[in-house]
């Protein structure tokens, strides 16, 4: 443990937050050195959630957008897994936030430039609170791959996204969930970012068989590691996890 109430980040371990083949990361990468401050004591304590707080469908994707009577169109999963430290202990109380593109590989919002159908039945987020377990479960469509000015011929692999709050603000992790056999996780630039392949592995969720609901929905299994040398990636942003 690092003298406060949580592991130091290995920052080795992620991707450099200046890489020019992700176009983007140009603009966005600290143009000074980072500077080290210590957590202040809101930050190792809050913020703390309750299931209050939720929805009957935060959930479920599949609803929570649709209209009475009807769902949203896709290829129907079960996402789940747990949100852990570096020691394998569960984390319980987490806030997770999540978000994708729909089947075609379209997101709803005015900024959307990619000319695939958008599906009236599906907003495209939601969350969800771990268990006492550090346990979490939401059901979804599996998201389509779409194209981005990032080169000539750029293609992002199919992807879901996540926020998490942990015990403390020193936990706030942003990251990317990948589906297990898609091939182009190995042609994205951002996916390229991560300097090993341990790291670009740890975000690709395996089909978990156990866990399907036959007739309905196939089950991808993610876990997080929050802080640490076992850490989920964060994207390529160095003020994160």
């Amino acid at each position: 443990m690092s003298d406060g109430a949580f592991f130091p980040r290995d920052r080795s371990r992620h991707p450099p937050a200046y890489t020019p083949d992700y176009k983007t990361s140009v603009v966005r990468s600290p143009q000074k050195a980072l500077i080290s401050m210590p957590t202040t004591l809101s930050e190792e304590t809050g913020p703390v959630f309750g299931h209050d707080m939720l929805g009957p469908l935060d959930n479920d994707l599949i609803q929570n957008f649709a209209k009475p009577g009807e769902m949203a169109i896709g290829q129907r999963l079960i996402v789940h897994g747990r949100v852990l430290d570096e020691t394998g202990r569960g984390v319980p109380g987490v806030l997770l936030e999540f978000w994708q593109a729909n089947a075609g590989g379209r997101y709803r919002h005015k900024k959307e430039s990619y000319l695939a159908p958008l599906d009236d039945n599906f907003g495209g987020c939601g969350r969800t609170i771990t268990d006492d377990q550090g346990g979490y479960r939401f059901r979804t469509i599996k998201p389509g791959a779409y194209p981005w000015p990032n080169r000539v011929n750029d293609w992002r692999p199919a992807h879901i996204h996540f926020s998490i709050f942990g015990s403390g603000f020193a936990q706030r992790l942003i990251t990317q969930m990948y589906f297990e056999g898609d091939p182009l996780i190995w042609r994205c630039p951002i996916v390229g970012t991560i300097p090993d392949r341990d790291g670009i592995e740890s975000l690709i969720a395996p089909l978990d068989t156990n866990n399907t609901i036959p007739m309905d929905a196939r089950a991808y299994k993610f876990d997080i590691v929050l802080r640490g040398r076992r850490s989920t990636m964060f994207e390529n942003r160095m003020e994160g996890n």
